[in-house]
């Protein structure tokens, strides 16, 4: 089994190279990179210093090949695809991910002050929906075929079927500022008053701010979670050892909470393993309905700005999170079911 975990770790190299080779090729090539936002950037300027008017002036004026050879030089577009990714991984690996276009700023400065947002927003929903759908799961199974069970599977596909952005905007309309029950504010992370509350004002502020995106980042995982412990106590209700339990005499409660529960949560727990990925958690479109600005909408924002160092910034650490979040899983199953050998 080491070696196997061995080989997974390795694996993850050709991997990651072969991710970010092809994101790298891909952005450099989109039309409207920095270059040619540069470029029109000091047209427009030229045209407003010689007085011509009209949006499609900005393009009459030209600017001389040594101008434009010095910005592509400057953002290392002089150099073949294969020399600049070949440049930019090897920044990589000394832990250098470049200065960002737009905000001027290291990458990782950009990146780190958005880390809080993205933590606060995934653990609280990944702690949220297994908390909430396993004991939903572990009902749904044990009153299979009731009207709780119907009831609660039309209101959990209902959930899974609507996106989490679109959840969030009908709720602001119901529910936010200005609206007719106006009970949660229309957006941000925290109140603009953050730095004058004591703790228990702070507590409560924080809550109020992120019922609305929390629950519309979770409401995606209900049918999926809580349809699989329902399915696998169902499962293991059915075997053999279960009726053996019954025969001894256990009582119910014992039988299915200690018993069945215990190796139906087996598949739930390879999810945990994908907590590394809490830090890139959540949605763009859901930080954008909200005016949150978290990792997601960062790397949203950056790839429409071009701003290439970022979103390559972001690809890197989500792509990692991903890889080792896939071993950890593998960890994970085997340490919950001792019979899982992998080879």
């Amino acid at each position: 089994m080491r070696a196997y975990f061995l080989r997974r770790l390795l694996l993850v190299i050709p991997t990651f190279i072969g991710i970010t080779l092809a994101v790298f090729v891909i952005m450099h090539f989109v039309p409207g990179g920095p270059v040619e936002r540069q470029i029109l950037q000091y047209r427009m300027a030229m045209m407003t210093e010689g007085g011509v008017s009209g949006g499609a002036g900005a393009f009459a004026v030209s600017l001389p090949q040594d101008a434009i050879d010095e910005i592509r030089r400057f953002y290392g577009f002089d150099k073949p695809v294969h020399v600049r990714y070949g440049q930019w991984l090897w920044n990589v690996i000394r832990l250098d991910l470049g200065n960002s276009y737009i905000y001027q700023e290291p990458v990782w400065d950009v990146i780190k002050s958005r880390f809080p947002v993205s933590i606060f927003l995934g653990l609280t929903g990944f702690l949220l929906s297994y908390v909430i759908c396993i004991p939903l799961g572990v009902m749904k199974a044990v009153r299979h075929g009731t009207k709780f069970d119907v009831v609660s599977s039309i209101v959990v596909f209902l959930g899974y079927s609507v996106p989490g952005w679109a959840l969030g905007t009908a709720l602001l309309v119901l529910f936010g500022g200005g609206s007719f029950w106006s009970l949660f504010p229309l957006g941000g992370f925290r109140p603009y008053n953050w730095e004058f509350l004591n703790l228990g004002q702070k507590v409560v502020a924080q809550l109020h701010h992120m019922f609305l995106p929390v629950f519309c980042y979770m409401v995606g995982s209900f049918a999926t979670l809580t349809i699989l412990t329902k399915n696998s106590l169902m499962e293991n209700l059915g075997q053999d050892y279960i009726r053996t339990a019954f025969a001894k005499g256990l009582g119910e409660h014992r039988v299915i909470f200690v018993h069945a529960l215990r190796n139906s949560l087996i598949p739930l727990a390879t999810g945990l393993g994908h907590v590394f990925g809490l830090v890139l958690a959540g949605s763009f479109l859901i930080e954008k309905v909200f005016n949150i600005d978290g990792m997601g909408y960062l790397g949203y924002t950056s790839i429409l700005q071009r701003d290439y160092p970022v979103a390559l910034g972001i690809l890197v650490i989500s792509s990692l999170l991903m890889l080792l979040g896939n071993i950890l899983s593998d960890v994970i199953y085997t340490a919950a079911d001792p019979r899982i050998r992998f080879k």
